[in-house]
């Protein structure tokens, strides 16, 4: 064999992929890559037996992700666990040679989340967070969208989600360390940062604890204030649980001098359904120009049909194809962990905001 024939055949030979965290997002993720022709699952990892897609029944499930990895040797990790082992996790995987994706938020602390940046870097090794609106073409729109228009902004963001029976539990599991503006809000805050560029210098928080079914140093609901050296400023709201509003649980509206652009969903849609944390329907430009001669606004609103959108299990894979492509083509990830780790320092400074009652400059 030629040495060019072996660098094609190491090039298109599957990525043999260990996925650790079998929950919502662990599952699709994980059919992703069964779907996938350029991953080979060699094994799941989840501390108890969950429902799968009769496809991922052929797979092993271990319930220790350390022998997992030192066992099964694979060349990826693919890290859907609770935010508090994320860290350890990465980590140990990078340490052992293996490319990572990880879900949102990074980790649940800076210091953590600079760790595994900085062991990414030292081993040379990719690593890519789940920040599945990048890889939404109606999202993608949005933010050319609101570049056109030019700053300063002003951001009006929210997910709130009436949750109940399993979805809920979900949600108690996952404020066992992250709040629902972290956890949700870096996705947003990511949205906001990708449009203005400009550095965020001040944070404010607040929140409230609707609940007794959580603990009493954590909150269920949470709102966020940004404020940029552009001037721009945002703010996202998000709250979990059975008492939470229908009303309005979805805005996602940027303002500027030069007009505004919003993301329109169904009326009908409900709050606590996964495929509307991404489905847009449509997106609305609406433009502040002046007709001289009336007075008025010289043009209507341009509605955008946004049909034919991909769902969540599509852009679960959408995410996977790019890893695919990071490892095969050595994407230069720098400024994409860079992102991740500005979106995650803004909302961890809004939960210190909440907890200490004063603004957090950056």
């Amino acid at each position: 064999m030629k040495p060019e024939q072996a660098d094609i055949n190491t090039a298109n030979k599957p990525v043999r992929v260990l996925v650790a965290g079998l929950g919502n997002m662990g599952r699709s993720h994980a059919l992703a890559y069964h779907r996938n022709p350029g991953f080979e699952i060699v094994g799941l990892v989840n501390r108890t037996a969950p429902t799968l897609d009769p496809a991922l029944h052929i797979y092993e499930i271990w319930p220790d992700f350390a022998k997992a990895l030192a066992e099964l040797k694979p060349d990826l990790c693919s890290i859907c666990t609770y935010t508090e082992s994320h860290a350890d996790y990465a980590v140990m995987a990078l340490e052992a040679g293996c490319d990572v994706f990880i879900e949102k938020p990074l980790a649940a602390t800076m210091e953590d989340a600079e760790r595994i940046v900085a062991a990414a870097k030292k081993a040379g090794r990719k690593l890519v967070i789940g920040y599945i609106l990048r890889h939404h073409p109606s999202w993608v729109r949005l933010i050319e969208e609101a570049r056109k228009l030019g700053g300063p902004y002003v951001f009006r963001m929210n997910l709130n989600q009436q949750s109940s029976g399993p979805t809920w539990e979900t949600h108690k599991s996952l404020m066992r360390t992250t709040s629902p503006i972290v956890d949700c809000g870096v996705h947003y805050v990511d949205v906001m940062c990708q449009i203005t560029d400009a550095k965020p210098v001040e944070v404010r928080g607040m929140g409230l604890r609707l609940s007794q079914e959580i603990k009493p140093d954590m909150y269920n609901y949470g709102h966020l204030q940004v404020i940029y050296e552009d001037g721009s400023v945002g703010w996202y709201e998000a709250g979990w649980g059975p008492m939470i509003s229908e009303t309005a649980f979805f805005v996602k509206d940027v303002m500027s001098p030069n007009g505004a652009v919003s993301i329109v969903v169904d009326p009908n849609t409900k709050s606590d359904d996964v495929d509307a944390h991404t489905k847009t329907s449509t997106i609305r430009v609406h433009r502040a120009d002046i007709d001289k001669a009336t007075g008025r606004l010289a043009s209507p609103d341009e509605i955008i049909n946004m049909t034919g959108e991909p769902g969540h299990q599509e852009l679960c894979e959408a995410e996977q194809a790019f890893m695919l492509k990071a490892i095969r083509e050595d994407l230069d990830l720098t400024r994409h962990m860079d992102d991740a780790l500005n979106s995650l320092r803004i909302c961890l400074a809004a939960d210190e905001s909440v907890r200490t009652g004063k603004p957090v400059y950056l």
